[in-house]
């Protein structure tokens, strides 16, 4: 591998937690030494192909909230298909009476002219919609709201909820939302960000003040069916007044979706006359909701996909994507960056193309080493971080001992692969954070752009390698001239980014105004991404200086994370806890707890030297002042939280013999073997597979 001496120096700084001997081995020989597979939210790897005629969901992991008074819940194994099973109970067996009050109701074809077979079938369904357990504590809390309905000690305060967890199929929600308002009408089901949750109806509740549950019942299964051209009739009934009760209700809570009228009961006793009344969907209504829905879902159109892509910068293959497909950059979303040396499989959303129009382009990127697959329909995009992780396959090769160190290879490669597997590794941002620039780095970049140097920031973007080829001539010749339009005419079609900056150049002119709006051309993820790596920069050379300082101890003044199970960079201040003198003497927290703050205007900072530390960095930094908030470009930087060590998970190894024949001289070979290493981890978002085979082998790439 072509090593960077610039980030070696930069990167030899950093320390390490381990204290094995470590070897030496060449990483990224080729692409496909080095494959990086995202993990997604639900835990599976996105370069699975997915079954589109079969709708399936594997394992969803509960999502860690330790403040909603809501339960939330693993949503296991779901599938759907056209043998559903339909063991599961039509309605919720609460009490004997109401159990035989639901078997009557499901005897019968119909329920009053406005719920079929279809819609009780699709309420059987969620038997095979649900896993057993879900299923039974979906039941459970159907059961707890009745029962506290029909308590008379019922106490005010929020209504109770219960998520089914983040769902991102809309086709697998659509039929889960459907199902359980027909099993159970007396809950709704509200859609939060891919999550479903099911609370009580109190319209439903209130409904039943005035009519029988039965009724009600029946009454809220025929609005959830929305079945064109139907009628729902209540039972008969002789009271005026309260006949009117029940209009006011149904025209004030659905008069644009319905109406009501009273007719005479077909069958009456002239001396007893009852009436009843029907209700049916408003036909415009209906068909104007509709064609509003469908002209919806045709403004904001979202395809989901898995991208496969091999020695390709991330943001190149967006750029050729967007040219293809004639949109712009900032119409895809992704959950994480990955390496550009590489192959790698992320899942991307990208906004106003179509499923069909993608698969259309499969055979056109595929010269630029791209494919991809897993296309289908989604109602949001992507936002950064919405991922579990990523599976790494790394193959190292060229195997061989450290300087001076005459023990055995193999007992050195296991003795460190076992060391960092149990004692984790010094969680840094690896050099990709930082672009492969010698010249210039991104947290350069992401400096001047905190400090509001706006013309800065567009020439250290534009700053050339010492590099005679196209990209670089047309950079050297841009910071020469500023000739935002004759470098155009130099820089080649593939740099999307540098073209989109100097065409926004070219119309805004080179002025502090100007490069404002040049920067515009990048979307907001971009945008960040800059400041995101002088954070990095700041957090890495911060985390060397608390273990030079400190060591493995935990001190007073330290910041520890006191939620175990939660999303790294995602704790809240009240989850991070400073470490007091008492707690320091009784070794009450161990060092893989230990956090530091990553930058931004809403972190807390050690009370110890390291907190000291980061008050100097930044006023030698020019940012002693900084809100981390940039408003010219709408950028704000809140900060987080980021664990000092780190663990690989599921890792497994192999080693293996490569022979290589070498001819010495005529009819005299010799037979050399070489070890190379295959080695396969999983590591948590924003882990960098680098960095934990840089402390595995104690060597900086």
């Amino acid at each position: 591998m072509e090593e960077d001496t610039d980030f070696r120096i930069r990167f030899s700084s950093l320390c390490f937690i381990t204290d094995h001997v470590g070897f030496h081995g060449t990483i990224k020989s080729s692409p496909s030494d080095f494959v990086v597979i995202e993990i997604d939210e639900r835990g599976q790897l996105v370069n699975k192909a997915t079954d589109e005629p079969t709708y399936k969901m594997s394992k969803v992991l509960p999502e860690p909230n330790n403040f909603a008074k809501k339960t939330k819940l693993g949503f296991q194994n779901l599938v759907f298909e056209e043998e559903s099973n339909q063991k599961a109970n039509v309605l919720v067996q609460c009490s004997d009476d109401e159990q035989n009050r639901q078997s009557g109701s499901e005897k019968e074809d119909t329920s009053n002219d406005g719920t079929s077979k279809g819609e009780e079938e699709k309420a059987y369904a969620l038997g095979s919609l649900l896993d057993e357990k879900t299923n039974e504590l979906l039941n459970q809390f159907a059961c707890g709201i009745k029962e506290k309905w029909n308590s008379k000690s019922e106490l005010p305060g929020p209504s109770p909820e219960f998520s089914l967890g983040r769902i991102l199929d809309k086709n697998q929600r659509a039929i889960l939302h459907s199902a359980i308002r027909q099993k159970f009408p007396f809950l709704i089901t509200v859609g939060k960000n891919s999550e479903i949750v099911v609370k009580p109806n109190l319209e439903y509740k209130e409904l039943c003040h005035l009519v029988s549950e039965e009724e009600a019942f029946d009454f809220f299964k025929y609005l959830d069916a929305k079945k064109e051209n139907s009628k729902f009739t209540f039972k008969p009934d002789t009271n005026k007044d309260h006949r009117k009760a029940v209009h006011h209700f149904v025209n004030k809570k659905f008069g644009n979706l319905v109406e009501t009228k009273s007719f005479p009961e077909a069958n009456y006793n002239a001396g007893n006359p009852n009436t009843v009344i029907t209700v049916r969907f408003r036909e415009k209504a209906h068909k104007y909701r509709k064609r509003s829905v469908e002209c919806q879902e045709r403004k904001v159109i979202y395809t989901a996909f898995t991208l496969r892509k091999e020695n390709l910068e991330m943001f190149e293959a967006i750029g050729f994507l967007a040219v293809i497909l004639g949109v712009i950059p900032s119409d895809f979303s992704y959950a994480g960056l990955k390496d550009k040396k590489a192959i790698t499989y992320q899942a991307m959303v990208v906004r106003k193309v179509t499923p069909e129009r993608l698969k259309d382009i499969e055979k056109e990127i595929k010269k630029k080493r791209m494919n991809v697959f897993n296309i289908r329909s989604v109602d949001d995009s992507l936002r950064l971080g919405q991922l579990k992780g990523n599976h790494f396959d790394i193959v190292i090769r060229n195997l061989k001992n450290q300087i001076n160190d005459s023990a055995n290879l193999r007992e050195r490669i296991l003795e460190a692969i076992e060391n960092v597997k149990h004692k984790g590794f010094v969680n840094y941002y690896g050099p990709q954070r930082f672009g492969m620039g010698r010249k210039v780095h991104t947290d350069q970049i992401g400096l001047a752009l905190l400090k509001s140097e706006m013309v800065k920031a567009v020439k250290l973007f534009l700053t050339p390698e010492d590099l005679d080829d196209p990209v670089n001539r047309a950079k050297k010749y841009f910071l020469q001239t500023e000739d935002a339009k004759g470098t155009l005419s130099l820089m080649p079609e593939f740099k999307v980014r540098e073209r989109a900056l100097l065409e926004s150049l070219h119309r805004f002119s080179m002025t502090e105004e100007g490069c404002i709006q040049a920067w515009f051309s990048f979307p907001h993820s971009m945008r960040i991404f800059y400041i995101h790596a002088y954070s990095s920069k700041i957090w890495n050379e911060a985390v060397s200086y608390r273990l030079a300082t400190y060591g493995s101890r935990v001190v007073e003044g330290d910041l520890v994370c006191l939620d175990e199970d939660g999303d790294d960079e995602q704790f809240p201040n009240n989850k991070v806890h400073l470490v007091t003198e008492e707690e320091e003497s009784a070794n009450a927290y161990a060092i893989h707890q230990v956090v530091l703050p990553v930058l931004g205007y809403n972190v807390q900072y050690p009370k110890n030297k390291v907190g000291l530390w980061y008050q100097e960095v930044l006023s030698r930094d020019g940012l002693q002042t900084c809100r981390f908030k940039v408003p010219t470009l709408k950028l704000n930087v809140p900060g987080c939280y980021r664990k000092i060590l780190k663990q690989p998970r599921n890792l497994s190894y192999q080693l293996i013999e490569e022979h290589d024949i070498d001819v010495k001289a005529e009819g005299s070979h010799i037979d050399e073997a070489t070890l190379s290493l295959l080695i396969s981890f999983d590591l948590d978002a924003s882990c960098y597979a680098t960095v934990c085979l840089r402390e595995i082998m104690k060597h900086d790439f």
